[in-house]
């Protein structure tokens, strides 16, 4: 007998956590709907297992596919069943994830207001961090809700704020093309 095979056997992976990793590697290799089958096997098999993290992870990535496949209803299905687990458990990294993925499935399914809503919580999650970078990211997207909600006057206050961060930092340059942007905006 060899020293490898004298120590511990390594914990065999349950069939779920198989079916999870083969869901990355087929999203790695960008096979979605085999992706989306190994990760609802998995779903299956952590429900089983009563493995809530587990359920979390394989919920969140159904709805990441869901949302890129464009079928809102079952990305948001998905994102809340993940996003419940991950309150339970106070993951405030994880809701904040998901928070964000939830606001770009309603920006691209073109439900502004509410994406306009879900951006508003992540950007206050973004100042709570004091993550200006986060902040103006977040702010720019608003600015395009916006314009495409046709309300120019929000849009330009929001470049306005990006400007005002910026100017902040001492980004001089940064904050006077925000600025422009702005007043062109409101030119029309």
């Amino acid at each position: 007998m060899t020293e490898q095979q004298k120590q511990e056997p390594k914990e065999e992976k349950s069939q779920a956590q198989l079916d999870y990793e083969a869901g990355q590697e087929f999203l790695k290799n960008l096979e979605p709907a085999q992706a989306a089958n190994a990760f609802h096997n998995a779903l299956i098999a952590f429900e089983l297992e009563g493995n809530e993290n587990g359920i979390a992870n394989a919920a969140d990535k159904l709805g990441d596919i869901c949302a890129k496949r464009g079928d809102v209803a079952m990305a948001l299905s998905h994102y809340d069943r993940a996003y419940a687990i991950c309150q339970k458990q106070s993951d405030r990294f994880s809701l904040f994830s998901i928070e964000k993925k939830k606001a770009k499935l309603m920006y691209d399914a073109k439900d502004y207001d509410q994406a306009i809503r879900l951006y508003g919580e992540v950007l206050d999650e973004y100042s709570a961090l004091r993550n200006p970078q986060g902040s103006v990211d977040t702010l720019e997207i608003l600015a395009e809700i916006y314009l495409a909600k046709g309300e120019k006057d929000k849009a330009a206050d929001s470049y306005r704020t990006v400007a005002a961060i910026h100017k902040s930092f001492k980004h001089s340059r940064h904050a006077e093309k925000y600025l422009e942007k702005a007043a062109e905006i409101e030119k029309g």
